[in-house]
C-alpha cells in the first residue's frame, strides 16, 4: 500500500470522483440518494466543502483514482461547529485493500488539524459490515443505530451512527 498517494482532490478528479459516486448510488446502500449527482453538482458539492475549508482527499495509485473522502458540517447550527460528518467512497476494483482505512485515517488527520474536535460517521444500512469495520480499525465507537428510516431498493435500510474524538476532543475549550 505504499505506491498509494493520498493528496487534497483538485478539479481534475472529479470525473473520476462522480462515477464513483454515481455506482454507489446506483448499485449500494452506503448513500442513500436514489438519483446519482451530475459532474455539475458534484463540482458544486466539492466547491462548497473546499472552498468553507474543510479536507477532500483522493487515493491515487498508478495513475488511477482508487477512492475519496471528505469531512463537512455534522449540522448547520453554530453550536456544532467544532464537529464534522465524514464520507469516504471506493469503487469495487479498490475495496478490501486498505484504502479506505488510508483515506479515513488522513480525513481524521486533517480535521484535526483544522481545529475539528469531533467527528461523526453516518453508515447507510447497518449490515455494511467492511464500513463499520473501517471505522472501528480507525478509532470510532459505535453511538446507535437509527432503525428503517432509509427506504431504497425496496427495503428498510437503518443507519448506524459512530463517532470519535479529533485532537484534545471535549478535553478543552475550543
Amino acid at each position: 500500500m505504499s505506491d498509494i498517494l493520498i493528496r487534497p482532490a483538485v478539479e481534475a478528479d472529479l470525473p473520476a470522483i462522480t462515477a464513483i459516486y454515481e455506482d454507489a448510488v446506483r448499485t449500494g446502500t452506503a448513500t442513500f440518494e436514489l438519483t446519482a449527482p451530475t459532474l455539475a453538482e458534484m463540482t458544486a458539492r466539492h466547491g462548497n466543502l473546499t472552498g468553507a475549508g474543510f479536507p477532500y482527499l483522493v487515493a491515487i495509485g498508478d495513475d488511477d483514482l482508487l477512492g475519496y473522502a471528505y469531512a463537512g458540517p455534522y449540522r448547520p447550527r453554530p453550536a456544532y461547529r467544532f464537529t464534522v460528518e465524514n464520507s469516504v467512497y471506493l469503487p469495487p476494483r479498490a475495496q478490501r485493500r486498505g484504502i479506505g482505512l488510508r483515506l479515513l485515517t488522513a480525513l481524521i488527520d486533517a480535521s484535526a488539524e483544522r481545529g475539528y474536535r469531533q467527528m461523526i460517521a453516518v453508515i447507510g444500512d447497518s449490515a455494511n459490515a467492511a464500513s463499520i469495520g473501517v471505522h472501528t480499525r480507525a478509532g470510532f465507537e459505535l453511538v446507535g443505530t437509527h432503525r428503517n428510516v432509509g427506504f431504497k431498493f425496496g427495503r428498510w435500510l437503518d443507519t448506524v451512527m459512530m463517532q470519535r474524538e479529533l485532537g484534545p476532543g471535549a478535553s478543552t475549550t475550543p
